[in-house]
């Protein structure tokens, strides 16, 4: 094992040379743009041009890497990159310390944080494994399952922030198909694909989502009557979708009688964090800020004598609050130094105003460079445009839809994906493409017509 290891690292060295090597370029480039801004006299041009400069080269990298997820030869993940990208738009001077923390929407973390709070109680009360019993329970036939996935699933992620669902969904999935003698493939398809879709409807449903509720100021009723129509039918095309892929698993006649399962939950818990959730979501409608409803919420599920709340807190992805503050940061510093009368122009020309457009820009740019980025890359031009509100929504809508494309789309996909191979299910890049490329086409176009009429 160890001689097939050092084959590898053989293998990939220049390529770990080359990832290195640029990285040593973009720090070079920003601590020489940080040197000429202490030794020429403020204002001096060939200073300024350093700075754009280093903006510039920051931006790109820091992209790169977040899209790749990784930097070959450097134990580094998407929120180091980010942070490190954060920190070199500050050392360059492109960025002062001052705008970097005015650059951090506030808004944005306190209601992730306050969600990831909701979702972790309800976990740790055993609420997700009273859901999972009631599906074995009333869903033994595949059909059944299959739509009992699709849509708990997508109704939990609309609400409760998708990533968390996958979390707690898939080794349940996992188990009951298991429990049937069913393969797990099409209905961990389902977990991961309906989060996606199912996300679409709310504010609360994805991180990007909460990004965009955060910077447009849409109340969250509105947000959910525009886009909760393109979930619901998103939702019925996932369905479709993978029940035509897979027939040979829903058309076969053979099933089994699984047995009733045992749940572990504690009844008050269970009873204390369902009951918080629905004042939630009433609070959400009845036009309550949704970061100050999450975190008030959030803060009183802290008061309970059963749970310690280091528990909770091992349940909070602190990785994903650190990569947003680090990308506010780099786009605020890319922003400043770089987005000049000429580039505003040559956006315009591409008509960001209209539907189509800014919804194909939006999904190209998320597979590209996930969708949480391209979300902030398009902040700047969106604020040029007449309708501030639709193409906020379109934004949303688009870069939520686009992460079905390939198994890299979105963070839902890869958490389902990992989760299944610790439990020996493999997820391929065809088995996700085959029937996620279509699903995304299809949704977008129902997305597309909807927000256009």
């Amino acid at each position: 094992m160890a001689f097939t290891g050092d084959r590898s690292v053989r293998r990939n060295r220049p390529l770990i040379f080359l990832s290195v090597l640029l990285v040593g370029l973009v720090v070079a480039v920003a601590l020489g743009a940080a040197l000429l801004l202490a030794l020429l006299p403020a204002g001096d041009r060939t200073a300024v041009e350093s700075q754009r400069l280093a903006a510039g080269i920051i931006f790109v990298g820091s992209y790169l890497g977040l899209a790749i997820g990784r930097i070959p030869g450097l134990s580094i993940d998407r929120a180091g990159i980010a942070l490190v990208g954060a920190s070199l738009m500050v050392a360059s001077g492109a960025l002062s310390l001052e705008d970097a923390y005015k650059a951090v929407d506030l808004d944005t973390l306190t209601l992730l944080l306050g969600m990831m709070i909701v979702v972790a109680s309800l976990r740790l009360s055993g609420f997700f494994g009273i859901a999972g019993a009631w599906i074995g329970i009333h869903a033994r036939r595949p059909v059944l399952l299959l739509a009992a996935v699709v849509f708990i699933s997508g109704i939990f992620s609309a609400f409760l922030v998708n990533d968390a669902i996958c979390l707690v969904l898939t080794p349940l999935v996992l188990e009951l198909t298991r429990a049937f003698g069913r393969r797990p493939l099409p209905y961990l398809l389902a977990v991961a694909m309906a989060s996606n879709v199912g996300s679409t409807a709310t504010i609360t449903g994805n991180p990007q989502n909460i990004m965009v509720g955060s910077l447009s100021h849409i109340p969250y009723a509105t947000f959910a009557a525009t886009l909760g129509p393109v979930a619901l039918a998103g939702l019925v095309v996932t369905l479709v979708l993978i029940t035509l892929f897979h027939r040979d698993e829903f058309t076969a006649a053979h099933y089994r009688e699984a047995p009733n399962p045992k749940v572990e939950a504690n009844r008050a818990l269970v009873t204390r964090a369902l009951c918080a959730t629905l004042i939630l979501i009433v609070l959400f409608f009845a036009g309550v800020g949704p970061a100050k409803a999450a975190i008030v919420i959030g803060g009183l599920l802290l008061l309970t004598r059963r749970v310690k709340s280091q528990r909770v807190y091992a349940e909070i992805d602190w990785s994903l609050l650190l990569m947003f503050v680090g990308l506010f940061i780099i786009v605020a510093g890319a922003e400043q130094a770089l987005l000049g009368p000429k580039i505003i122009v040559a956006v315009e020309r591409l008509h960001l105003e209209q539907v189509p457009v800014l919804a194909a820009v939006t999904a190209a740019l998320s597979n590209i460079v996930s969708n949480v980025p391209a979300v902030l890359m398009l902040k700047p031009f969106v604020e040029n445009l007449q309708d501030h509100n639709r193409a906020w929504l379109v934004i949303a809508m688009a870069s939520t839809l686009a992460g079905n494309f390939t198994v890299l789309g979105s963070i839902a996909n890869l958490i389902v994906i990992q989760r299944a191979s610790a439990s020996g299910v493999a997820i391929g890049f065809w088995d996700h493409f085959r029937v996620g490329a279509l699903l995304t086409l299809i949704t977008l176009t129902i997305g597309t017509l909807w927000l256009s009429l």
